[in-house]
């Protein structure tokens, strides 16, 4: 049985208590940003449920269209291509006319009219201009049309090669069996790719865009823990199987799963401040709020899923100091499950249908989140020079 579902009872009867606690001490204190509120919680739980159902359903709607496994694996292939050349085609059309109307603007040539001095015809820079619109707009359908069918090959064809059965069969290692010894070593190890995969998840846009559901709650309670994404078939994670090819089972990887997610959900809480010298060590309550801070000196801090000291030796560790403001850097204000799911998503292809080059439309994907945001602003002040 999965522990993470196993353990939902656990989750209201604490989410109650905490609750009644954060209540009481908002009576005496006033309230905060841990405080429950309805909407809020509402949505978390939906969230929480389509976390649960999502990897049962997606996987199975995507199959088909997996390279090599579904029958239209090739078609996905094939409509990749074809929509990178034809955006490129595009793209150099619309740069051609682009260039020649701003060349006949330069030279200011005046417009020929019409036979017998009626109405002018249609001059060819009007033509031109018509032209090099046309082509952008197909550029713009291709680029989006090309990172979506690209992408869904490329994660799609890496869930099928990454199986933890398949990783089992080719392991590199013998079986390290399936005692305490082997479970708490996977437990380490799975921590440590979780690391990788979650300071990824906020270094790379597209990753971003996957899991910025978690952190789309202007509040910070248990309930929060429960705000899962429900898009993880399109990212693409250092493979969890892959602990398989060093002999941990298929079994033990997934009871490490558990374990850590586990781990997760009591240090979303406001009510537990520090727990004095495992601090040092473990992720913590403390450690974990300011991951989920918006203030800029903690945005992509304490990646850690258990242990804290993956962020301190490879630099992205964060003390609590000042008090955190959760939420986004730029919130979405919004309490509806499908706006919170999708809505990085959305904005990530409308910046991929505006761009007018493979290099912009590309760095809008894979380059951070905080990138393209750099982008907006500079567009709006007409001071951006690329990086």
């Amino acid at each position: 049985m999965d522990l993470t579902v196993a353990a939902t009872p656990a989750y209201f009867a604490t989410m109650g208590a905490e609750r009644l606690y954060l209540k009481k001490r908002a009576e005496r204190e006033g309230p905060s940003a841990a405080d429950y509120e309805k909407r809020d919680t509402i949505a978390s739980l939906s969230m929480g449920v389509g976390s649960l159902l999502a990897p049962l359903v997606v996987p199975r709607l995507l199959k088909p269209f997996t390279p090599g496994r579904g029958r239209f694996g090739k078609a996905l292939v094939g409509v990749a291509v074809g929509a990178v050349a034809v955006t490129t085609i595009a793209d150099l059309l619309a740069w051609r006319e682009e260039r020649e109307e701003r060349a006949e603007r330069a030279d200011d040539a005046p417009d020929e009219p019409g036979p017998g001095g009626d109405a002018p015809m249609p001059t060819s820079r009007e033509q031109r201009r018509r032209r090099g619109r046309l082509a952008r707009t197909v550029a713009n359908t291709g680029g989006v049309a090309a990172v979506v069918a690209g992408g869904l090959a490329i994660t799609t064809t890496l869930a099928s090669r990454t199986t933890a059965e398949r990783m089992w069969k080719r392991r590199v290692v013998r079986d390290l069996g399936a005692g305490p010894l082997a479970l708490a070593s996977a437990v380490l190890a799975w921590d440590f790719v979780y690391y990788w995969n979650h300071r990824f998840m906020h270094e790379s846009r597209y990753m971003w865009a996957i899991h910025v559901v978690h952190h789309s709650s202007e509040r910070y309670n248990l309930s929060t823990a429960l705000r899962q994404p429900v898009a993880d078939a399109v990212g693409t994670f250092l493979p969890y199987s892959m602990l398989c090819l060093v002999g941990f089972r298929p079994e033990l990887v997934a009871s490490a799963r558990g374990i850590n997610l586990l781990y997760q959900y009591w240090i979303h809480t406001d009510t537990i401040r520090r727990i004095g010298p495992f601090e040092a060590t473990l992720n913590t309550p403390s450690h974990h709020r300011v991951h989920h801070g918006s203030n800029p000196q903690y945005l992509d801090r304490n990646h850690g899923s258990i242990l804290i000291v993956w962020d301190k030796l490879f630099g992205t560790f964060e003390p609590e100091r000042e008090p955190v403001v959760y939420g986004l850097t730029k919130n979405i204000d919004t309490f509806d499950p499908g706006r919170i799911a999708t809505h990085e998503h959305a904005d990530m292809l409308r910046d991929v249908a505006g761009s007018t080059t493979w290099r912009e439309r590309l760095s809008y994907v894979v380059r951070g989140p905080g990138w393209a945001y750099d982008r907006h602003q500079a567009r709006a002040g007409g001071g951006f020079s690329a990086r």
